[in-house]
């Protein structure tokens, strides 16, 4: 057991200490009812980094600039097309931009000589690599925005969960919707350079999917889904250390089966 822990140290701690944030905002992009903008600014993100792949920068700080500089360009255009009354659905604005940043990054890394390999990195991440820098780097950047949300929180909860309310109270609802977006893209951004996009996506919305069939506050919700995100990861990392599998694939299973098993448990409690 203690060669586990040493060997899966920054992967373990990695997947415990930075998923908190991800749950929390899964939460508001549930209640938004946009699910995939999580996953098509992931893979905006993603598109930034294949961008500098090609021009010569792998998981350094210009890698980090530019797939974020891409991030906040899709946050603006999230936010500019958020209307109360829509004469086209926003999700299928993001499903649009999700497939073509997609399509761009295939296309991108085509002209990579290890464009297969860097296309896999995109999607499924390194997790297993991650080191202490990398770790205590995210870590920092998601206390700086968890504080941010605390201190704002009459504005970012209001515009998720009551967005009549907000709108009644006079704020200014695109303003703080583009600052939503922004931070929303920073955290995106930090964990597909660690875990993928597939990773990513998942500990933003299943564990916010299990919270909200077991829970009915925000602040149990939030218990929950960092819950279901610990047990997840931490069976994930046996069974990828045990079994040899893919370490960022094998979490995202596990969420899955536990997502499964918590509808069965939510059907049950409604008999």
């Amino acid at each position: 057991m203690w060669d586990i822990i040493t060997f899966m140290r920054w992967p373990l701690l990695a997947c415990l200490l930075l998923p908190p944030i991800l749950i929390y905002l899964g939460l508001h992009i549930i209640r938004r009812e946009i699910i995939f903008v999580d996953l098509a600014l992931a893979q905006v993100a993603a598109l930034g980094a294949c961008v500098a792949i090609l021009l010569g920068h792998h998981a350094d700080w210009q890698s980090y600039a530019l797939s974020l500089a891409f991030t906040l360009i899709g946050a603006g255009v999230f936010t500019l097309t958020r209307a109360r009354r829509p004469k086209v659905p926003q999700e299928a604005l993001i499903d649009i931009v999700y497939v073509v940043a997609a399509a761009l990054g295939i296309l991108l890394l085509s002209r990579s000589a290890e464009g297969d390999e860097e296309l896999r990195r995109t999607l499924v991440g390194d997790v297993l690599l991650v080191s202490q820098g990398s770790v205590l780097r995210t870590l920092g950047i998601y206390v700086a925005i968890g504080i941010v949300h605390f201190i704002f929180r009459n504005h970012f909860i209001p515009l998720s969960f009551d967005p009549e309310a907000a709108a009644a109270s006079g704020m200014r609802l695109r303003l703080w919707d583009f600052v939503f977006y922004c931070l929303f893209g920073i955290v995106v951004t930090s964990f597909v350079q660690i875990g993928g996009v597939l990773l990513t996506f998942s500990y933003l919305i299943v564990p916010a999917v299990c919270a909200n069939f077991l829970a009915e506050s925000l602040r149990s919700r939030l218990f929950v889904g960092w819950a279901v995100a610990t047990i997840s990861s931490i069976l994930a990392l046996y069974l990828s250390y045990e079994w040899d599998l893919p370490t960022g694939a094998a979490v995202v299973c596990v969420l899955g089966a536990v997502l499964l098993l918590t509808i069965s448990v939510s059907a049950m409690r409604r008999k």
